[in-house]
């Protein structure tokens, strides 16, 4: 015979009652894991690992003040005849006036105090000095000899990819890491330089030739091309330098310059060896078409080895710290928030997301087109080895609005960029909904 119902019931009663106490239990306990030793050790290696990355971001120079310094004598410059140097100096108002960045964190009580009441001469190549001193001069590290001139100088990733939020003075206050640095005239940053025969003969022309190319990049533009192709101005006489991008929210995204390149890794290595002129190893034959890349192929970019090697111990950390960084939620005010809810759907319906996917903003995977497809001349993505560009990542797009949006800056406002998808794919939007567009891309 079998068991009665209600006896069948009872051992399942208490299991449900246990379970139900064991929930209450959970509850009290806010559904918290016990961690285990491998947990620990797993978030002790990243705590570590992001400080590292952190430090590596912001204050390594990947050896290359042998370049700033001993080769192009960037530092001459800066000190100027009166401290050893040559020329009149660059004083604090010069360097502010080229959009480097004084980190207030950096700065004694002090002296702030006396840059507060106006106390401070930001006319005097010595106070440049005394900020490179103190480490304050976001991007920059001034190497001293006993007599306290400047031997050298080198920069760090910060330079770019870092700025500050003017707390205390436009151009002074807290970092900024990852946001792009749009203020930076690095191409009158080097012009500085008393010496670029160094440069003039990697690219087989006149320092005044190459002067003229750098003079034409203006505030927040970079040319990482230039030293790969020789290529100073783009066809029809504009520079052929492209805007800083920002390094923050790269967390998920694939290839992450205007033109590809690579991943988060390999830009690293690439810019620390061949832009800022560190001492490391980087490998990429590519680079060894001597019709795409002739300056590169014939410098031999393409497998480039140092000794000792400054750079590739440093790729993994300064790689964690920048996939950390998130991008910047917009201030409270900056957007209608009624109208960016109807651009939102708009965004979705419109095309929009497609090809910038929430939450990343750009594809999954390979994250390129080519400029008939995105409605744009060719120019630029042909100077890159997969002749295409990048699905820009939209989040935090309110920081880096100074200088324009693609990659040289051609729509000056985020309505000239929606304007332009209206046209190309035919989307027919009316004016509120361009408008509600505007608002949802600046609400990200």
């Amino acid at each position: 015979m079998g068991y009665p119902q209600y006896i069948l019931a009872v051992p399942l009663l208490a299991v449900l009652a246990f379970a139900s106490y064991g929930i209450a239990l959970g509850d009290d306990d806010d559904d918290e894991q016990p961690t285990t030793r491998l947990d620990r050790k797993i978030d002790d290696h990243a705590q570590r690992t992001l400080a590292e990355g952190r430090q590596i971001f912001r204050f390594d120079t990947f050896g290359d003040e042998a370049f700033w310094g001993d080769t192009i004598k960037l530092q001459q410059a800066i000190q100027g005849k009166r401290f050893g140097g040559v020329g009149p100096g660059v004083s604090p108002k010069t360097a502010l006036a080229v959009g480097l960045k004084v980190d207030v964190d950096a700065l004694p009580d002090a002296l702030i105090e006396k840059l507060k009441k106006g106390r401070v001469n930001l006319d005097d190549p010595a106070t440049t000095l005394a900020l490179l001193r103190l480490n304050a001069v976001i991007g920059v590290t001034g190497f001293f000899q006993s007599n306290g001139n400047l031997r050298s100088v080198g920069i760090q990733c910060a330079l770019c990819h870092s700025t500050v939020d003017n707390s205390l003075a436009p151009g002074i206050g807290h970092r900024l890491d990852g946001w792009a640095n749009r203020d930076l005239n690095v191409g009158a940053i080097v012009n500085l330089a008393p010496d670029l025969s160094a440069v003039a003969a990697l690219l087989e022309v006149e320092q005044s030739t190459v002067r003229k190319v750098l003079a034409a990049w203006g505030p927040g533009k970079f040319d990482a091309e230039l030293l790969l192709d020789g290529i100073g101005f783009r066809p029809d006489g504009k520079t052929a330098a492209t805007l800083i991008p920002p390094a923050f929210g790269l967390a998920g995204v694939n290839l992450h310059t205007w033109t590809g390149w690579g991943s988060v890794t390999h830009w690293n290595a690439f810019v620390a060896n061949l832009e800022m002129h560190g001492k490391g190893t980087f490998y990429d034959p590519r680079l060894n078409d001597r019709t795409q890349f002739p300056v590169a192929a014939r410098a031999g970019f393409g497998n480039v080895r140092s000794d000792p090697d400054l750079i590739s111990a440093k790729l993994p950390a300064l790689h964690f710290y920048q996939l950390a960084i998130p991008a910047p939620k917009p201030p409270k005010g900056s957007f209608d928030r009624n109208a960016a809810r109807r651009g939102k759907e708009l965004f979705t319906t419109k095309q929009c997301a497609t090809c910038h996917v929430p939450p990343t903003y750009t594809e999954p995977g390979w994250n390129m087109h080519t400029a008939q497809e995105i409605g744009i001349d060719d120019f630029q993505a042909n100077r890159a080895p997969d002749k295409r560009y990048r699905t820009a990542p939209l989040k935090g797009l309110w920081t880096h609005t100074t200088g324009g949006f693609y990659h040289d800056g051609r729509f000056a406002t985020l309505r000239d960029v929606v304007n332009h998808y209206d046209q190309h794919f035919g989307l027919l939007l009316s004016d509120q909904e361009k408008g509600d567009l505007v608002e949802y891309l600046k609400s990200l």
